[in-house]
């Protein structure tokens, strides 16, 4: 499975690194390919170290403007033109979202992918990862937006919430194995 992860360049502390590895592990150890922003830095070179010393491989697509932060030993790295470029081709590489903890780059990219999905635009599953209830405010907002009508579809088809690596991972596994 190719699982893009959407997350922070930034250096956290343990209450978001310790998931991030935990889920990193656990793709590696499947032997799957995380397909991620392709940086070296902060949450995102927690979670590629953690796929490349559990076996899995890493398909980076960063932007040009950041190309001094890629990570060197990707199996692959693509450079886009620009960021609207780059998150098109993480979602194309994929068979699976995952996001974690980021700011607005993160943002940017989770709302672009639920809008790409309540469209018909994509089916493949997106996990929020709500490490320390850090999702807690954009689920909040999102069911408001349903309960008002702005959304034509259901929740429930958009996206599933996971607390734990576990969980967001046993969900992955779960909705790639079964037809879309």
């Amino acid at each position: 499975m190719n699982v893009c992860v959407f997350l922070s360049a930034a250096d956290l502390d343990e209450r978001y690194t310790r998931p991030a590895r935990e889920l990193a592990e656990l793709l590696g150890e499947g032997g799957h390919t995380l397909v991620w922003g392709g940086s070296d830095t902060g949450l995102m070179k927690v979670v590629a170290d953690g796929v490349r010393q559990a076996g899995g491989r890493l398909v980076g697509v960063s932007v040009a403007f950041l190309r001094e932060w890629a990570r060197r030993d990707a199996d692959e790295m693509v450079f886009a033109d620009d960021l609207a470029e780059r998150k098109a081709l993480l979602l194309a590489r994929a068979d699976a979202v995952v996001v974690m903890a980021g700011g607005l780059g993160t943002l940017d990219e989770v709302t672009e992918i639920l809008e790409l999905r309540k469209h018909g635009l994509h089916d493949k599953p997106v996990v929020l990862l709500n490490t320390a209830g850090f999702y807690e405010g954009l689920t909040l907002q999102l069911r408001r937006m349903e309960a008002e009508g702005f959304l034509p579809v259901p929740l429930s088809g958009l996206y599933f919430v996971a607390d734990e690596a576990a969980d967001a991972f046993a969900r992955l596994e779960e909705c790639v194995a079964a037809p879309r």
